[in-house]
């Protein structure tokens, strides 16, 4: 029989290979559910524009409907989360990505709740008719904010740190554009109270299409603590509107 000097000395079992396996399994899967919900806020990216730009009042309110799917969706993986803490032991770069899940989540979904309140401009526009350049600079916002949430959910399913790095300098242009929107609704703006209306709006919905930018710079940031460790700082958030 081992005496206690033996027992003390015993080394501590590994984890089982079949829990780990499964728990990478789960991993597997979160990462690909948060590749989904941010291809739906993709969509509801363009699905906003294009109805802003038509003038489309039912798209507006497919668009609102289909918001549903995705508070669900969010939901759905913000609870596996917390029972993956619950029930299993997670090691330090599966934490990292744990917590990097979380903060993605919350991203991508106020998004997608910017989404909804550009499409809802559409109804306090109409039926007044935008500009041709005015609606030239809202097809490129809706473009380059496509682009960087893209850019941002593709570093984070790829571990790439060194795409989530380019995402500031995307946001300088989208920046750029916004400036650009402002000078085109005084332009185009003749002093009438109607008109004074649609350029709040239209002010409005530039600052909502930078808000998703942002948020796309934050998404690169927590892949990059999710890979490296390092914590975004707060200049990132700051920045990009966190308070």
């Amino acid at each position: 029989m081992p005496d206690n000097d033996d027992l003390l000395a015993a080394p501590t079992p590994e984890p089982p290979t079949e829990a780990r396996h499964s728990f990478g399994e789960h991993m597997e899967e979160i990462r690909s559910d948060v590749i989904q919900l941010a291809g739906l806020t993709s969509e509801a990216i363009g699905a906003c524009t294009e109805a802003l730009l038509a003038a489309d009042l039912s798209a507006v309110e497919r668009l609102i409907g289909n918001d549903t799917r995705i508070d669900t969706l969010k939901e759905q993986i913000e609870f596996r989360v917390y029972e993956m803490f619950a029930t299993q032991q997670p090691m330090a770069g599966d934490l990292r990505t744990l917590l990097a899940v979380l903060r993605i989540l919350q991203e991508v979904q106020l998004t997608a709740d910017l989404t909804v309140t550009i499409a809802k401009a559409t109804r306090r526009l109409y039926p007044g008719e935008l500009a041709p350049k005015i609606r030239g600079l809202i097809e490129r916002m809706g473009s380059q904010a496509n682009a960087q949430l893209t850019l941002a959910v593709d570093s984070f399913a790829d571990a790439d740190v060194a795409a989530a790095a380019a995402l500031p300098d995307m946001d300088d242009v989208m920046d750029d554009y916004q400036k650009e929107l402002f000078r085109a609704i005084f332009e185009t703006t003749d002093g009438s109270e109607g008109s004074i209306q649609m350029a709040v709006q239209l002010a409005l919905v530039g600052r909502y299409y930078e808000r998703i930018a942002d948020h796309a710079v934050l998404v690169g940031a927590w892949t990059r603590f999710m890979v490296t460790g390092e914590f975004p700082s707060r200049t990132d958030q700051t920045d990009s509107g966190t308070p």
